[in-house]
């Protein structure tokens, strides 16, 4: 694969609390450049970057994030103002307390209500693999399927860890033929990005691929 089509697996992201226009704006245009698959920011900046870019760039929005145990109708709204703003894809966090609690079913309600909402938009259900067990992993994996949503992703960034090789494996066990994968949290490096591609993720959320690319071009 090479770096071109790498980059065109990687959500550009740019998710810290004080992230500046400035931030955003160098973001959305390194994903320009770079022609990643879209960039991954704040709810807050989505109208702005519509209004700024037009359709020259794919907006993805976080929902629910980075605890995920916001309510249901919270999340809704959040779906519902990102769309209407011009967001084409939507990350969520499930609850993880629910999961914790065995509340499978409640989660996959959750999961299919905020789909229905995206409708033909791309929906990322984020499950926080570093908090859960290999049972609650295997439950939303089922879960994510059932509920009709795009993406299982492992990992928020803001966690205690991030994506493994481990969680990857897994998922492509337990998923269903229509669900894909998306790696986030701790895909730091080149070889990073690769693994995790050739392992069958789709997507890659990092806010690094674009600087590493950048730096091996110039042969710095």
């Amino acid at each position: 694969m090479t770096r071109e089509e790498m980059l065109g697996k990687v959500d550009h992201t740019q998710l810290k609390a004080f992230a500046t226009w400035d931030d955003i704006r160098t973001l959305c245009e390194e994903a320009m450049e770079f022609k990643t698959a879209s960039v991954c920011v704040p709810p807050a900046y989505v109208g702005r970057i519509r209004s700024a870019y037009g359709d020259r760039i794919r907006i993805c929005t976080v929902v629910g994030f980075p605890l995920g145990y916001s309510v249901t109708e919270a999340k809704a709204a959040e779906v519902k103002k990102a769309l209407e703003e011009g967001c084409d894809e939507i990350d969520m966090v499930v609850n993880i307390s629910d999961v914790k609690n065995g509340l499978y079913d409640k989660v996959e309600q959750e999961i299919r209500l905020l789909k229905g909402l995206c409708g033909d938009h791309i929906l990322k259900v984020i499950v926080e693999t570093c908090y859960l067990t290999e049972e609650e992993k295997i439950a939303m994996c089922r879960a994510v399927t059932n509920a009709g949503a795009d993406y299982i992703k492992t990992s928020t960034g803001f966690g205690t860890g991030g994506a493994t090789k481990e969680d990857v494996e897994l998922f492509k066990k337990y998923i269903g033929p229509k669900v894909k994968i998306k790696a986030a949290g701790g895909v730091s490096t080149l070889e990073d990005l690769e693994m995790f591609l050739r392992l069958g993720c789709d997507r890659i959320g990092t806010s690094r691929a674009v600087g590493l690319c950048r730096r091996e071009r110039e042969g710095s």
